[in-house]
């Protein structure tokens, strides 16, 4: 049972992310679910959920783990350095919501 409800947090928390957190380019905004991307990420973050508390530094440790590729492949670049300012804002209060209901 513990483990349906894990699943259903991870789906919840991806559809989440997926919508409201985008990745910009060029002024273009490419929402995580578009790019296929809110489940690795929710996925990343789900131990940040079960920790004490969701920190800022902690989640931005987790974007720069997450290499995005580019190019073709040709070049890979930290999801950190393509998400906006204020979408790492709204990803930590997603997180804190999830947490707080969990």
């Amino acid at each position: 049972m513990a483990n349906t409800n894990t699943t259903e947090l991870l789906e919840a928390l991806a559809a989440e992310i997926g919508d409201n957190i985008y990745i910009d380019i060029a002024k273009w905004h490419l929402y995580l679910s578009n790019a296929k991307l809110h489940t690795v990420v929710a996925e990343q973050m789900y131990p940040l959920l079960t920790s004490k508390s969701v920190d800022e530094d902690r989640v931005t440790q987790v974007l720069q783990s997450i290499q995005i590729k580019i190019g073709g492949g040709r070049r890979e670049l930290p999801l950190i350095d393509l998400l906006p300012l204020q979408c790492q804002v709204n990803l930590v209060d997603i997180l804190e919501k999830f947490q707080r209901s969990m």
